[in-house]
């Protein structure tokens, strides 16, 4: 007699035989019942959130009165408004320069990091240090140092006699746009320098011993290897640069309010004013509205042009 039916007999459970099999409609069933939890909580704090901004964005509403039906009023002004060109090309730029700086940067000091050497770690550690820091609190610190007569870099300038430091950082139209992006850079590189590193540990060392038996030299092991490999860890990076940059709103609000003459005014800021300021809220969720879709169009394109929709799991396919 089996172990198996012995321990039936035995009044229990058999610990042999095949797992049991499942139907195509009781394994949606439990596919749904496990992801519940997550689509109530996805469509309560997602989707209802963006359904209700698309219905006040045909609305007139200022809070406290009664909210007014105006149909495409609020996209016509929205297609007229040359305040709301300006702030989303000033958007556009700011996601595509963003991308253009963080992306070689990151990917650098990510395979860079990657490495097995102690210093290594030490620097990841000491680098990572504006990541874990509040955008606000780094904003008053920059405002600081940023201060055309009394600011740290001021300072500096008139001791070392670098009069080129001396500059209204933050109050000329030729400087203030490109230190937010720095600034920006300085403080999320660190964030997207983790997602490289995990890439490239997760790469095999057979591929790299391999090329070193080929004969590759570095240029041509990371053009051949590290590259392809990294490619959907890109994907991730920019998607999440991009689509983050829409929506930066924080530090350029602290530092100069969307100023000077509008070079740093984004659509995330034009919305703020929009709806808190003017208390037009049904215009503020046009504003809204269009942010969302450029990063729902973003995410779709970057997915399709690279196929990282397609990425299929190596365990796929294994009972």
């Amino acid at each position: 007699m089996s172990v198996s039916s012995t321990i039936t007999h035995g009044g229990q459970l058999p610990i042999s035989g095949p797992a049991p099999r499942f139907g195509g409609g009781q394994r949606l069933r439990a596919d749904l019942a496990g992801l519940s939890p997550t689509l109530v909580l996805y469509g309560a704090f997602i989707v209802l959130p963006m359904v209700f901004a698309l219905f006040l964005s045909f609305t007139s509403w200022d809070v406290v009165g009664q909210l007014t039906w105006v149909g495409l009023s609020n996209w016509s002004r929205f297609i007229s408004d040359p305040m709301a060109h300006n702030s989303l090309v000033v958007t556009l730029e700011l996601a595509g320069l963003s991308w253009v700086i963080q992306t070689p940067l990151a990917m650098a000091l990510g395979i860079f990091v990657a490495g097995k050497q102690r210093y290594r770690a030490v620097y990841a550690a000491i680098y990572i240090l504006p990541l874990l820091m509040s955008t606000a609190g780094l904003a008053l610190m920059w405002q600081g140092v940023l201060a055309p007569t009394f600011g740290g870099l001021a300072g500096l300038g008139n001791s070392l006699h670098l009069s080129f430091l001396n500059q209204n950082w933050l109050g000329d139209p030729r400087f203030t746009f490109f230190v937010i992006v720095g600034l920006i850079t300085w403080q999320f590189v660190p964030f997207h320098t983790l997602i490289y590193q995990a890439g490239r540990r997760a790469i095999p060392a057979e591929l790299y011993e391999a090329a070193k038996i080929d004969g590759a030299g570095p240029v041509q092991t990371f053009l051949h290897v590290t590259l392809p490999q990294l490619r959907y860890t890109i994907v991730t990076s920019s998607t999440l640069i991009i689509v983050g940059s829409l929506t930066y709103f924080d530090i350029i609000y602290i530092l100069t309010l969307g100023g000077p003459n509008n070079t740093t005014e984004v659509l995330a800021m034009d919305m703020y004013n929009a709806g808190f300021v003017q208390t037009e809220f049904g215009y503020a969720s046009v504003l809204g509205v269009v942010l969302g879709v450029l990063g729902i169009a973003v995410a779709l394109t970057l997915v399709r042009l690279t196929g990282f929709g397609e990425m299929q799991s190596g365990q796929e396919g294994i009972s």
